[in-house]
């Protein structure tokens, strides 16, 4: 494993812990809520927090899940391919997903910076959203990384074999 191949690994590793810390709060938040509302006193902005936290949760574990191959994928054709037509196949797969999540990395970027700049807040709380926007670029970016090193990888497979 190269050195960015670590560096990845330990970015990746890092986000998804504060994705599973969101996956927390989101449950004991939710949780909260509906016991409070048992006695008329919801939590306000409950609705508002627990979306926030889902976009957080998304984001920041798609690294993690790609560097663990958790994703779905249905190999039922590819499979039945030569091994080094499977390679070039996920070569290319890597490719372009990992240019589409860098397209979306950029562009929730350039979003991010718009709401940042026009003061967009949320309707309950009136909490500032561009940082959960930028942690969608963040992740986004980071499995554009991970795709690219995946990419990187294959081909290097191709010319082996």
């Amino acid at each position: 494993m190269s050195r960015f191949e670590k560096i990845l690994l330990f970015l990746s590793d890092r986000l998804n812990w504060i994705a599973a810390g969101a996956v927390i709060v989101m449950m004991l938040l939710t949780s909260a809520d509906v016991v409070l509302r048992f006695f008329r006193r919801p939590i306000p902005g409950t609705y508002e927090i627990v979306g926030l936290l889902g976009a957080v949760v998304i984001s920041f574990s798609l690294a993690y899940t790609s560097v663990k191959k958790g994703h779905i994928a249905v190999e039922f054709l590819v499979e039945r391919f030569p091994r080094k037509i499977q390679t070039f196949i996920n070569a290319i797969n890597d490719f372009f997903s990992a240019l589409l999540f860098g397209l979306i990395s950029w562009q929730s970027m350039l979003y991010a910076l718009d709401l940042k700049g026009s003061g967009e807040v949320s309707l309950t709380l009136q909490m500032p959203i561009y940082p959960y926007v930028y942690g969608i670029s963040t992740g986004c970016g980071l499995l554009c990384m991970v795709l690219l090193a995946e990419f990187l990888k294959s081909l290097q497979g191709i010319r082996t074999k």
